[in-house]
C-alpha cells in the first residue's frame, strides 16, 4: 500500500512539475515585450510564401517580378503554387511554409503572396516558439491579420501590415515601405489618402490620442472574437480597414467587437480605405460615411477615416506593436520610434 501511494505521489508530483513549466515557458513566451526585426536590406533573401488563398498565375509571376525588381532573392514556398478550392494547399502544407520561413536561417524576411482566407485554420497549430526563436519582417496584410495578431501575442515581435507580394506597388506605396521597413524615419506621419473619394477623408471624433499599434481587417477581428486569440484593444491606437462589406455589415461587425472585445477602451481608431463598402443600388440603407458615425461616433476618442491603408494600390506601411499617435483632426497618423532594428 506504502509502495503504490509513493509511486502515485512521484508521478503526480513530477507531472505537476511538467505542467508548471510548460506553463511558466509559456507565459515567458507570451509576455515577451514586442521585439524588433532587423531591417530589410538590400539583397535580402525573400520567403515567399502562401498561408491562405491560393496565388493564380498571373498573380504569382507579379509577387516573383515585383521582389525580383526591388532587388531581393526570393526562395518559393512548396505550397505556394499549390491549390485546394479557395486555399493555397492543405493547411498542413501552408503551416509547414510558415514554420521553414522563419526557422530557416538563410532566410531574412517572410512576404505573404496575398490574403484569401485561411490563416485562422493553422492558428492552433503554429510554433510560435519557433517565431520567436527566429525573428525577421513579416510582412502581409487582408486575411494575414489573423497571423498578424497571434505572433504579436504568442512570440512578441512587431510585424509589418504591407501589402501582399503580389500586389501592384507603385511609387507612394515603396517609399511607405522605404521609410518604416527599410531605412526607418521616426516620427514618420501618413495623411489623409487621396484616394479615399466614397467617403473623402473625415473626422468621426475629434482630438489626439497616442499608444501601441493593432488591427488590421475588419473581418478577421470579428472572426478572432471568442478565440485563444482574440487581442485586446485597451489603451491603443486601432487601425482598420476592409473591402466588399456592405454598411449593414460593417455595423454588424462593429457592434461586436464593441460588445465582446474592449474595443470600447481603446485609445482611438484609425480608418483606413473602406473600397467597395457602400449599399447597394436601391437598398434601405444608411451610406457608409452614415455607419461610422453612428457606430464609431459616441465612443468618446479622436476617430479619422481615410488614411492611406486598406484594399488599395496606394497602401502604406504599418508596424504593429509600435507607439504611434492619431490625430483626428488633421487626419494623420504619426509612428513614434522605429520599427526595426
Amino acid at each position: 500500500m506504502t509502495r503504490r501511494y509513493f509511486i502515485q505521489n512521484t508521478v503526480l508530483s513530477a507531472a505537476g512539475l511538467w505542467i508548471t513549466e510548460a506553463i511558466d515557458k509559456k507565459s515567458a513566451v507570451s509576455k515577451n515585450p514586442r521585439r524588433r526585426t532587423p531591417r530589410l536590406s538590400p539583397g535580402a533573401t525573400i520567403a515567399l510564401i502562401a498561408p491562405a488563398g491560393p496565388l493564380s498565375d498571373e498573380r504569382l509571376q507579379q509577387a516573383l517580378t515585383n521582389l525580383s525588381t526591388l532587388g531581393y532573392s526570393v526562395r518559393e514556398g512548396t505550397a505556394l503554387r499549390h491549390r485546394k478550392g479557395y486555399l493555397a494547399g492543405e493547411d498542413a502544407d501552408r503551416l509547414r511554409d510558415l514554420h521553414w520561413a522563419f526557422a530557416d536561417a538563410a532566410i531574412d524576411a517572410v512576404w505573404c503572396g496575398r490574403g484569401g482566407y485561411g490563416a485562422t485554420r493553422i492558428l492552433p497549430r503554429v510554433d510560435f516558439r519557433l517565431i520567436a526563436r527566429n525573428p525577421k519582417p513579416f510582412i502581409g496584410y487582408s486575411d494575414i491579420t489573423a497571423l498578424h495578431i497571434a505572433i504579436g501575442q504568442k512570440a512578441g515581435l512587431v510585424t509589418f501590415h504591407a501589402p501582399g507580394a503580389s500586389a501592384l506597388l507603385p511609387p507612394d506605396t515603396l517609399q511607405y515601405l522605404q521609410a518604416v521597413l527599410v531605412e526607418p524615419q521616426v516620427p514618420y506621419t501618413l495623411t489623409a489618402s487621396p484616394f479615399a473619394i466614397d467617403p473623402p477623408p473625415m473626422t468621426i471624433s475629434p482630438g489626439k490620442a497616442s499608444g501601441v499599434l493593432i488591427g488590421g481587417n475588419l473581418t478577421l477581428l470579428t472572426a478572432l472574437v471568442g478565440t485563444p486569440f482574440q487581442p485586446s484593444f485597451r489603451g491603443k491606437i486601432v487601425f482598420i480597414e476592409d473591402i466588399g462589406e456592405q454598411p449593414y455589415r460593417i455595423d454588424r461587425m462593429f457592434t461586436q467587437l464593441l460588445q465582446a472585445t474592449d474595443l470600447r477602451k481603446a485609445a482611438g481608431i484609425a480608418l483606413g480605405t473602406f473600397i467597395d463598402c457602400g449599399p447597394k443600388t436601391g437598398d434601405f440603407s444608411f451610406s457608409l460615411a452614415e455607419t461610422l458615425h453612428f457606430c464609431l461616433g459616441n465612443l468618446g476618442m479622436p476617430i479619422a477615416y481615410g488614411l492611406p491603408f486598406g484594399h488599395m494600390n496606394n497602401q502604406a506601411t504599418l508596424p504593429y506593436g509600435i507607439r504611434a499617435e492619431l490625430d483626428a483632426d488633421k487626419i494623420s497618423l504619426t509612428l513614434l520610434e522605429p520599427a526595426c532594428i
